[in-house]
């Protein structure tokens, strides 16, 4: 496991040389074989590591992750951030999952912002990819959902990697049963109560044992590939967008191709309303619609009160 990660961080220049790092650590194995792997690598590169654990509150034992994480912490002398939510009930929209989620990137963010660190390092893994694939590909999804998680990713002003996500889980228990480290275990990964679960417990180990034993390694692996794709095209929308921002002339939009389109579409949306969740391809299609089949002044109404007004030369993208 070490080596490949080792190879990953080289091959995709994840880190610089005395660079800062934010390492999300929950006490799980992952996180915990990340941490180790860099903790051992930090010497030559001169990484300057922060923990960070946040505890959703949703499971009642869930202090004892804490405990095992600032432990760990102080074993390795790397400074420790600890944050808890009581309740994730003032978070409103999307799953427990999406909010538990928004929580947490939101103190990672607070926390790189405040150290000074412009690198947030999670343990996502190969098993991890193959899943979050299957789900997005379940619940509908395009190039940039199916590409699923990059090893590197820039959001906003944070770049986020994931060093081990061509590591697998089981490469993964083996490194830390060969560093005789015990992480901590989320015992609701093994109930099927949330999509991701029934993904990992039902609907994989069906297509190993139907249809390929590989799949996991196929799906990551697809990934991979339409992750570069992805990030070509969004290139390229980025230096046109640039140009335009919350305005997007008529005349550029019809004649640009249908995937660069949903591209700008996309990134003025973002623009308004900071990220295009609760965006679906329905609200893409309706846009599109607007620019070439309805009348000046027309509206498309989205989520979170942004709407889309059409104008006379231009596309206008605002929030109530």
């Amino acid at each position: 496991m070490k080596k490949n990660s080792s190879f990953l961080i080289k091959s995709n220049n994840l880190f610089s040389h005395g660079e800062k790092i934010v390492v999300g650590v929950s006490g799980g194995p992952d996180s915990v074989a990340l941490l180790l792997a860099l903790a051992s690598m930090r010497k030559g590169l001169d990484l300057r590591l922060h923990i960070a654990h946040f505890d959703h509150g949703l499971r009642s034992n869930s202090g004892r992750d804490a405990r095992f994480v600032e432990k760990t912490a102080l074993r390795l002398g790397i400074p420790f951030t600890y944050g808890k939510i009581d309740s994730l009930s003032s978070y409103r929209g999307g799953s427990i999952e999406e909010r538990a989620r928004k929580k947490r990137f939101d103190f990672f963010f607070a926390l790189a912002k405040k150290i000074g660190a412009r690198t947030i390092a999670l343990g996502h893994n190969r098993d991890d990819q193959a899943e979050t694939i299957l789900m997005r590909l379940l619940r509908g999804a395009g190039l940039q959902g199916l590409s699923a998680m990059m090893p590197s990713r820039q959001m906003g002003k944070f770049r986020i990697v994931r060093p081990l996500i061509e590591t697998s889980r089981d490469e993964i228990n083996s490194y830390l049963k060969g560093r005789k480290v015990t992480p901590c275990f989320d015992e609701t990964n093994n109930r099927e109560i949330y999509f991701r679960n029934k993904i990992r417990k039902t609907l994989i180990p069906l297509l190993e044992k139907k249809f390929n034993k590989n799949i996991k390694e196929i799906l990551s692996t697809t990934a991979g590939i339409l992750g570069q794709d992805y990030d070509c095209l969004n290139a390229t929308a980025e230096r046109v967008f640039k140009k335009y921002n919350r305005y997007l002339p008529l005349d550029v939009l019809t004649r640009t191709h249908p995937a660069l389109v949903r591209l700008l579409i996309r990134k003025a949306i973002a623009r308004v309303q900071g990220d295009t969740r609760r965006i679906t391809f329905v609200h893409i299609r309706e846009i599109e619609d607007l620019i070439f089949n309805r009348p000046v002044g027309s509206v498309v109404n989205l989520p979170k009160g942004v709407f889309v007004f059409k104008k006379k030369r231009s596309l206008q993208f605002s929030k109530e």
